[in-house]
């Protein structure tokens, strides 16, 4: 404990833009056959730097299996809050779930970029015993503890009862308990985030274990068995009090980004697949002046057509690739989007400042199931975009390439070997990958989610309006 706010808590979104950059970044590997245990890579970001693009430390966990995917700090700017807060936390530690084995680990990155070590490990019996609920999946630090929502309910599928967000003492890192009082109608889980001073939160729904565990399951897909609701929640009284059906052929709506400045009351859901036509979308989501929540497509994403020849076996009947929404990042003036097309390999970006009306403005090729697009450097990148991170000044775009083993291995069965890069964005929009920035990983990994120095764009929950 510090007897200062930490440096790198930021009351607004303006004051995070203006901090310094960022110079590390903290990134997932995992091991797709469980082979190897699940590690975490530490890259230099700094331009600067002789290391630039590389690797400088790795950190790899005691266990196989774990299947590393998202995660999240212990404490943010949410520390900040007037209410409930923890101000004088430190952002030191990164939570670490993994998604197949419901293990959490807690990392402590402090002390330089090769001072990383496993500071704590939370097994799967104690997850399971004190919430009811199993792969963990992400995490979000909140005033008064951390939050950590969950894929799979009880028993051995995960099926025993729905999935839920639970909550873990911030310094501790005990597990407190479920976080919901009253859950609605909301059965499936995936992504969460919030409206902290107005006190309301937003969850969304990919599928039950069966259902993503052992790859896509075409069927469900087809009979629009996936999740396709938004779910709004009182924060504090934890209760759901609104639910928004997409429409059962909007399947997987993965996810959510609220606006960062707590005074505008909307945000963005990403929508994998329209099983209509294939098409991806954006969805704006808002409270009107009465509270209520509303949602409309705002955006959508055509597949490409493609020879059935080049099509792994899932696509073959189809005669095209799907966009295949699978991330979407807000920048912190509340002014990019960033949405990774895993399908078709394009990171595409929308000028949101009228969230309703999202404008194409930049958009980058790379891997894809039929276009194979190669890095400017030569290199080759398999898969697609996929996690995005963005720097807290918005200049810089960080994504890597893996989605899910059994899923890469079902669109991409020529293999997705671990990759990250970067695009910079231009004064009005415009991207442009850079040709210095390719990070090679150990072999036989895949790299997922990444978190920045510092706070990203994915990150951190502000508590006071920007003031420009």
């Amino acid at each position: 404990m510090t007897i200062r706010p930490d440096p790198t808590f930021h009351a607004s979104p303006v004051l995070a833009m203006d901090a310094a950059p960022e110079t590390l970044a903290y990134t997932l590997m995992l091991s797709p056959d469980a082979t190897k245990p699940d590690g975490l890579a530490v890259v230099d970001v700094n331009p600067a730097s002789p290391n630039y693009g590389k690797i400088v430390h790795t950190l790899f966990m005691p266990y196989r299996g774990d299947e590393f995917h998202h995660f999240g700090w212990n404490a943010c700017s949410s520390s900040l809050s007037p209410l409930n807060g923890h101000p004088f936390r430190e952002r030191r530690y990164l939570i670490i779930p993994g998604i197949r084995s419901s293990r959490i680990y807690i990392v402590d990155v402090k002390g330089g970029p090769t001072a990383a070590k496993i500071h704590k490990i939370i097994e799967p019996e104690e997850v399971f015993a004190k919430t009811g609920y199993s792969r963990p999946h992400t995490i979000h630090c909140g005033p008064e503890g951390i939050y950590v929502s969950t894929l799979g309910g009880g028993g051995k599928d995960g099926v025993s009862g729905p999935p839920g967000i639970f909550i873990m003492d911030c310094e501790t890192f005990d597990i407190e308990g479920r976080y919901e009082m009253d859950r609605g109608e909301q059965d499936k889980h995936y992504d969460f985030w919030w409206n902290l001073p107005r006190d309301y939160m937003v969850s969304s729904e990919w599928g039950l274990p069966p259902q993503f565990e052992n790859g896509l399951v075409p069927q469900d897909l087809l009979s629009n068995k996936y999740g396709h609701k938004l779910h709004f929640w009182d924060l504090h009284g934890r209760k759901n009090v609104q639910t928004i059906d997409l429409g059962a052929n909007h399947q997987m709506a993965l996810e959510v980004r609220p606006a960062h400045d707590p005074v505008k009351e909307y945000g963005f859901c990403g929508v994998v697949v329209d099983t209509t036509n294939l098409e991806g979308s954006i969805w704006t989501w808002w409270r009107d002046k009465d509270g209520k929540f509303q949602a409309k497509k705002t955006a959508v994403i055509p597949p490409e057509p493609a020879d059935a020849a080049n099509l792994p076996d899932l696509l073959k009947g189809f005669g095209a690739v799907p966009p295949l929404v699978t991330d979407i990042d807000l920048s912190l003036d509340d002014k990019f989007l960033y949405v990774a097309c895993w399908g078709t390999g394009e990171l595409r970006q929308y000028d949101v400042s009228d969230p309703m009306n999202p404008k194409l403005s930049g958009s980058v090729h790379i891997g894809g199931v039929t276009r194979r697009t190669n890095h400017p450097s030569g290199k080759p990148f398999k898969g697609g975009p996929q996690m995005i991170e963005i720097s807290r000044d918005g200049k810089r775009v960080y994504w890597t390439n893996s989605l899910y083993s059994s899923w890469d291995d079902q669109f991409y069965p020529e293999g997705v070997p671990a990759a990250m890069v970067k695009a910079d964005v231009g004064p009005n929009g415009e991207l442009t990958l850079d040709k210095d920035f390719y990070v090679e990983f150990p072999e036989g990994y895949r790299s997922h989610q990444i978190r920045l120095e510092g706070g990203d764009c994915s990150t951190d929950s502000f508590c006071y309006p920007s003031a420009r």
